[in-house]
């Protein structure tokens, strides 16, 4: 019976969102992600699972992940199945009566709708005793074992790649996610989106994002954190180049792997770049809320 929800097992959010994910399969190439991290999952998901983990104490997003995955490839397949069961996290239309919520208050519960669907995965699971027996939720969402073990079995996976790829915090996933979803829009300067960009602006609205207010120019953004010394340096933390009079002319935000996403320069797109061999590197920031 397709539609009561997804069961997770812990971990607190070392994640990046998402340190490199955009819609690529698990197998697949995704430019600038290092190996290991859970590619196939899209950075509008992944920080759904994140986001909706947190409603439910015991719920951790790899499990909420995968049964997403499982049910429908992160929304790929949203049914009808043979059963009747629809929308992202397929859900049976008489359990969605029962536990369907609004998720991003948009001031109705969809079914159809990612934001609901997985809000609502999170709080079924919460109600099917998720923190006390992970198998016995996974269970009431789909009665089959075989499909218990198929979704542990992902979440695994997931738990796996995120030590190695995920960031250590909320918030810097949702950073990191927003940056993400800019890749490809051109560079303009003075820009702040959501069509275009400049560096700072984009490294501002990404911690806005994240529900943080920081600067909006490159210098003030320099001043506002912890400088952090070359190595230990994290995902979600700022890079710096081009010393000018008053401070840092460029800034990017760290994604892993040696990798940061920014705005480069006019003409130019948003992109993921490497930042290990700039001559012009200037140093690291961690803004003091992560």
């Amino acid at each position: 019976m397709r539609g009561v929800m997804a069961a997770v097992a812990g971990m607190v959010l070392v994640v990046v969102l998402l340190t490199g994910v955009t819609s690529a399969l698990l197998d697949g190439s995704l430019p600038g992600a290092p190996t290991g991290r859970p590619r196939d999952i899209p950075p509008r998901y992944l920080a759904l699972y994140v986001k909706a983990a947190e409603t439910c104490p015991g719920l951790g997003w790899p499990l909420l992940a995968a049964i997403g995955k499982v049910e429908s490839g992160h929304g790929t397949k949203t049914g009808p199945s043979l059963a009747g069961a629809l929308g992202p996290m397929q859900f049976m239309p008489a359990t969605w009566k029962a536990y369907g919520i609004d998720g991003d208050s948009d001031g109705r519960a969809d079914i159809m709708n990612p934001a609901d669907a997985v809000f609502s995965a999170a709080r079924y699971l919460c109600a099917s005793g998720v923190d006390r027996d992970v198998r016995q939720a996974l269970f009431a969402y789909n009665h089959s074992w075989e499909y218990v073990d198929r979704v542990l079995a992902v979440a695994e996976r997931y738990r796996r790649a995120s030590v190695v790829a995920l960031p250590p915090t909320v918030v810097a996933a949702r950073v990191i996610a927003y940056a993400r979803a800019q890749l490809g829009k051109p560079y303009r300067w003075g820009a702040d989106g959501p069509h275009a960009f400049d560096c700072s602006g984009l490294t501002m609205r990404a911690y806005q994002a994240a529900g943080i207010t920081i600067p909006r120019v490159t210098y003030d953004q320099w001043r506002r954190g912890v400088h952090v010394p070359r190595g230990q340096e994290k995902p979600g933390d700022l890079a710096f180049f081009r010393m000018e009079s008053k401070g840092p002319g460029h800034v990017g935000i760290l994604i892993g792997g040696g990798q940061m996403i920014h705005a480069p320069q006019t003409g130019d797109v948003v992109r993921i770049a490497s930042y290990g061999q700039r001559t012009d590197f200037v140093g690291f920031v961690r803004l003091t809320m992560m």
